[in-house]
């Protein structure tokens, strides 16, 4: 981000699934990337139709009890997804995943 440039964060709750959700984020965002909120089921949903471009992972070992698995029912290799880069921090390691062509 450029320094003096603000950014405006707008919300809108769709409920017409997430097809609509993402052209009405691609819509307001002008031409400028679109980042996915949501949870575990709301980011399968858009890996699942190939909508993701670019996913990027912050793994930390921290024990938080139960959750949902994000991969779980997705075989990210045939919908062609790999990974780009990993990279081994003090806290956590980051992995990025892009679809590929």
């Amino acid at each position: 981000m450029k320094s003096g440039r603000s950014i405006r964060a707008l919300v809108h709750f769709v409920t017409e699934g997430i097809g609509a959700a993402l052209e009405k984020a691609r819509e307001a965002a002008g031409g400028l990337d679109v980042r996915l909120g949501g949870g575990v089921s709301t980011i399968r949903q858009y890996l699942r139709e190939r909508l993701v471009d670019d996913l990027h992972l912050a793994i930390s070992p921290v024990l938080l009890g139960r959750g949902e698995p994000l991969f779980e029912g997705l075989d990210l290799r045939a919908l062609g997804y790999g990974v780009d880069e990993v990279v081994k921090g003090e806290r956590a390691t980051h992995v990025k995943l892009s679809k590929r062509a």
